[in-house]
C-alpha cells in the first residue's frame, strides 16, 4: 500500500485520522511528539555531506515530505516545519541562522539564505467575524525558489511567490508577488528590478 492510498483511505475515516493525528502531533505544543522525533532519521531524505546543526527545531511529521540534498545545511536555530505541506531543499543550498521554512516549500541547488528570514506558504484564515481566528483554521499556497538565489537578511517570503533562477532578494524585503528569472526584489512591499 502506497503513501497516496494511505492518504485516501485515512480522507475517508476522519475518526481514525483525528486519532492518528493525535498519536503524531502535540496539539499545544504544535509540534511531532518525542517519540515521532526520535524517528525522524528514518523517514527524512537527508542527502551525503549534509547537516542539520542540533539546535534546529525539526517540525516534520512523517506524512509530509522532508527533503535536504546533498551538501546542504540548515544552521543553527532554524525552524523546518512540515506540518501543512511538503519542504523540499536542493543541493549545495544553506538555510541560515534563525530562519523559519513553513511549507510547502520548494528550494532549489546552490540557494543561500541569510539570517533571520522567514519563508511561510501558510496563512491564518480570518474572514469570519463570528469565530476567532483560531478556529477558522489555516489556508497554504506554495512557494518555490528556484536556483542560484540569494535571500538577505530578515526577508519574507509570503504565500504563493516564486522566485526564478539568479535573483537576489534585498535584506528586509517582503516579497508578496513573483519574481521573475535574474531579477532583484527590495523594499516592502518589494519591488522589482532587473539585476
Amino acid at each position: 500500500m502506497g503513501r497516496e492510498s494511505i492518504r485516501q483511505s485515512l480522507r475517508g475515516n476522519q475518526g481514525l485520522k483525528k486519532f492518528l493525528d493525535y498519536l503524531i502531533m502535540n496539539q499545544r505544543d504544535a509540534r511531532p511528539r518525542w517519540y515521532i522525533r526520535l524517528l525522524a532519521p528514518f523517514y527524512q531524505h537527508r542527502g551525503r555531506g549534509s547537516k542539520i546543526y542540533c539546535s534546529v527545531r525539526m517540525d516534520t511529521p512523517p506524512y509530509r515530505q522532508f527533503s535536504l540534498g546533498q551538501r546542504s545545511v540548515i544552521e543553527s536555530f532554524a525552524c523546518i516545519n512540515n506540518a501543512c505541506g511538503d519542504v523540499i531543499i536542493g543541493n549545495n543550498t544553506r538555510i541560515g541562522l534563525h530562519n523559519t521554512v513553513i511549507g510547502p516549500v520548494s528550494i532549489g541547488d546552490n540557494v543561500h539564505i541569510a539570517q533571520g528570514v522567514t519563508i511561510t506558504a501558510l496563512n491564518h484564515n480570518f474572514a469570519d467575524k463570528d469565530k476567532s481566528i483560531a478556529q477558522q483554521g489555516v489556508s497554504t499556497s506554495p512557494i518555490n525558489i528556484s536556483d542560484d538565489v540569494w535571500i538577505g537578511a530578515n526577508a519574507v517570503i509570503l504565500p504563493g511567490v516564486h522566485i526564478g533562477k539568479h535573483c537576489v532578494v534585498a535584506a528586509g524585503a517582503v516579497v508578496t508577488h513573483d519574481v521573475p528569472d535574474n531579477s532583484i526584489a527590495k523594499g516592502v512591499p518589494a519591488k522589482i528590478s532587473a539585476l
